[in-house]
């Protein structure tokens, strides 16, 4: 098992010359995309380097998006468990709402130095989506969402937004018409047009080099976090947390962390409960196999294929996780665990009540493991990922839940 002093030099190690993290990820494609992606690892490699890329990405960042986010104190929530302190990373307050724009820019940015003419995305939660049609807007380039009618009709808002934006909304009607169907959709869409698009993955999955390209746009969540926490405290939290579905928000939070001695959580969702088609806990249930181009581990059948997987929180209902968090659980660096729907949407509430902050469902998961955490130490900090704004959730929620008050009252919060 490895520890943070293990961790010096990762980045340049992981993943391999392959796209591997240990035994976890690579390029398993059809003949026709190979040449595809390796253009596009190519221009990555030319453009990760490049002082005018990074300086225009900075800018973007600085002037467009209105980075850095804030680390934020909840005093009040905190005060409710003991002395343990809770700790937020803003990414809510990125522009369009949510994490996702961090990487969207990056890769539109890279789509135009290949002389793209279109964006080809699937969105579950829709803050991929709104992210990427943002940055097609912003680029002047073209813009395709593939999006599961369950997901459509949960997250109206951001249906609206991506259509605001000039993206085709084109919606996804076999399986479970949720997150999976919209990634298998995106990709037939893309081997159809590779020559004159990118396929812009919205978390750390797919083929190499999506695992890498993404994990490299989204370190700036965890960079600014680190330095901004030890600013305002004078030394490192006792944990972070945030959490996983594919894993783009917490690979992001957590790299900066890595290396040192602080522990790390990337929390599941639990869902409805531990049968087949009620949860999407990858890690906790799942197997080592292969899904959409990569190796990592799935919720699988006896025959490696998908089976059906929930959340409330149309953001993490994928059966899989990218394979970087599959190494560092396996190397025992990251722990794994999981929040059910009653814990999510209970510090959902709790957020909104106590703090003024209106999480997103997804953000919801890290807020309640956060909270598990403040309430079993006692003392001590913990830093978790606010990945996304609730805004796209409150009329799922409201028609569901109400404001709260039952809620609340039934795990005697209140």
């Amino acid at each position: 098992m490895k520890t943070y002093r293990d961790f010096d030099n990762y980045v340049k190690e992981f993943p391999d010359e392959r796209g591997y993290f240990g035994e976890y990820g690579g390029a398993i494609l059809p003949d026709e995309l190979v040449p595809a992606f390796k253009e596009i690892d190519k221009a990555y490699q030319e453009i990760c380097h490049s002082a005018q890329f990074i300086n225009e990405l900075r800018r973007i960042r600085r002037e467009f998006q209105g980075r850095p986010t804030p680390v934020y104190h909840c005093e009040r929530l905190s005060r409710l468990f003991g002395s343990c302190q809770i700790y937020l990373k803003r990414e809510d307050l990125n522009h369009t709402g949510a994490h996702k724009l961090n990487h969207c820019m990056g890769e539109g940015l890279l789509a135009k130095f290949m002389g793209k003419k279109k964006l080809i995305a699937e969105t579950g939660a829709g803050q991929h989506g709104v992210a990427l049609a943002t940055a097609a807007a912003y680029f002047g380039l073209e813009c395709d969402i593939y999006m599961g009618e369950v997901d459509i009709a949960k997250q109206h808002p951001n249906v609206i937004r991506m259509k605001m934006l000039g993206a085709n909304v084109i919606p996804v009607t076999h399986g479970l018409k949720t997150l999976k169907e919209a990634v298998d959709a995106a990709f037939d869409a893309y081997m159809r047009e590779y020559k004159d698009a990118i396929y812009c993955i919205g978390s750390v999955l797919g083929p190499h080099p999506f695992p890498l390209m993404v994990r490299d746009f989204q370190r700036i969540v965890g960079d600014e976090a680190k330095e901004q926490f030890v600013g305002m405290t004078g030394i490192l939290p006792d944990a972070v947390c945030a959490a996983v579905g594919g894993g783009s928000n917490s690979i992001g939070m957590f790299e900066a962390f890595l290396n040192e001695p602080v522990d790390i959580f990337g929390v599941e969702p639990l869902g409805r409960s531990e049968n087949i088609g009620d949860h999407a806990a990858s890690m906790k249930y799942g197997s080592k196999g292969t899904l959409h181009g990569f190796e990592s581990i799935l919720l699988q059948d006896e025959n490696g294929e998908p089976l059906p997987v929930y959340s409330i929180a149309s953001g993490l209902d994928y059966p899989g996780v990218g394979p970087e968090h599959a190494y560092l659980r396996d190397c025992g660096r990251v722990v794994y665990d999981g929040v059910t729907d009653e814990e999510a949407m209970s510090a959902f509430f709790l957020l909104s009540k106590y703090e003024g902050i209106i999480p997103a469902i997804e953000s919801s998961h890290a807020v309640a493991y956060a909270i598990k955490y403040a309430k079993e130490k006692g003392k001590g900090s913990i830093l978790a990922c606010l990945s996304g704004r609730g805004d796209k959730d409150i009329d799922y929620v409201y028609e569901n839940f109400g404001t709260g008050e039952e809620l609340l009252e039934k795990h005697l919060l209140l």
